[in-house]
C-alpha cells in the first residue's frame, strides 16, 4: 500500500522559512516511500476566508480532497504573535468540509508538526497551539514536534538546511510522519 502524505504550510512570502522545513520533512518521508503532496505558501495565500465573502463551494477543493484520501499529514506554521498564522489556520478551517466524513476532520491520520519563529518562545508556543488544533480535529500528532529557530542563512537557496539540529528534527517529524501513517493505515486495513 502506498502511503499518503499530505503537507500544509508557508507563508505568502517566496522561498519562506516555513515552506522549506516542511518540504524537508515531506522529503524524508517521500525518501522513505511515501507519496507527498504539498499545499504551500502560494495555494493558501489564493484560499478566501473559509465560509466568508468569496468563498464558494470550489475553494479549497484540492486541499480537502487530498487530505481525505492522506494517511498522514505535516502541518508548518510560522509562530505570528504567539499563535499560528491566520494564513495557516484559514487553511485548516477548510477541513471542516470533513466533517460528516467516515474519517472525520483528521481522524485515524498521524499529523506531523513543525514550528518556526524568530524565538524559542514563539515557536514552542505555536507548536503546543497545533497540537491543540490536531487534537481537535481528532488526529495523532507524532511523539516529535519540530521547533525551529529561524534566522538568515538556516537554509541554502536550494533550501538545504545548514544547521544539523534543525534538518535532524525535520527529518526525525517526516519520519515518525510516515511511521505513524503505516501503523494507522495498516490497523484501519484490518477493520
Amino acid at each position: 500500500m502506498t502511503i499518503r502524505i499530505v503537507g500544509i504550510g508557508g507563508t505568502v512570502n517566496p522561498g519562506n522559512t516555513t515552506e522549506m522545513a516542511l518540504r524537508l520533512a515531506a522529503a524524508q518521508a517521500e525518501a522513505e516511500g511515501a507519496e507527498v503532496t504539498i499545499f504551500g505558501g502560494e495555494y493558501l495565500g489564493k484560499l478566501p476566508h473559509y465560509r466568508g465573502t468569496g468563498h464558494d463551494a470550489e475553494h479549497g477543493v484540492e486541499l480537502v480532497e487530498a487530505v481525505r484520501r492522506a494517511h498522514g499529514v505535516i502541518i508548518a506554521a510560522p509562530g505570528y504573535h504567539g499563535t499560528i498564522s491566520g494564513l495557516v489556520k484559514n487553511a485548516l478551517d477548510y477541513l471542516e468540509d470533513l466533517a460528516r466524513d467516515e474519517r472525520p476532520y483528521l481522524d485515524g491520520r498521524a499529523v506531523g508538526l513543525i514550528s518556526t519563529a524568530y524565538g524559542d518562545q514563539a515557536s514552542v508556543s505555536t507548536l503546543l497551539t497545533l497540537r491543540g488544533i490536531v487534537h481537535a480535529l481528532r488526529g495523532w500528532p507524532t511523539p516529535m514536534g519540530a521547533t525551529i529557530r529561524t534566522h538568515h542563512g538556516l537554509f541554502s537557496p536550494e533550501g538545504e538546511c545548514l544547521e544539523e539540529p534543525a534538518r535532524t528534527q525535520l527529518e526525525l517529524v517526516g519520519q515518525q510522519t510516515l511511521r505513524g501513517a503505516r501503523a494507522l493505515a495498516s490497523l484501519d486495513s484490518e477493520k
